[in-house]
């Protein structure tokens, strides 16, 4: 799953720094007045409004590939991080090792101890 989410991140930051060029590419809706009295765009290539028809079209199928990158890594690590990782998930199973008791009761000289002794977990 390491390759996958490798691929679905180029393809994210490709298509956000791609509509951040488109986004500055295309004109403002101010401009198409200049280009209705005669402001020279209807001799390019696309026409007088077919850039801004491409450009606005390729903006919103890299707008989609965006979204679609964005919940795709969502869901990948969200069912990357559904593993325990906890440190209280990884002790409840370690909990049926063979881990020898402390008892605290009796010490070497045989007096009482003021400390308490831990319950016992069998």
């Amino acid at each position: 799953m390491n390759l996958l989410t490798s691929i679905f991140t180029v393809v994210h930051l490709v298509a956000a720094i791609a509509i951040v060029v488109l986004v500055l590419l295309q004109q403002g809706k101010g401009a198409d007045m200049g280009a209705a009295f005669g402001g020279g765009s209807s001799s390019s290539v696309f026409g007088s409004r077919g850039s801004a028809t491409f450009l606005s079209r390729v903006t919103a199928g890299l707008a989609a590939v965006f979204f679609v990158t964005g919940l795709s890594l969502a869901y990948i690590y969200t069912q990357q991080s559904a593993t325990p990782r906890s440190v209280m998930a990884t002790e409840n199973a370690s909990e049926s090792s063979d881990v020898p008791s402390v008892d605290t009761a009796d010490q070497n000289d045989g007096t009482q101890s003021d400390i308490p002794a831990a319950p016992s977990t069998n």
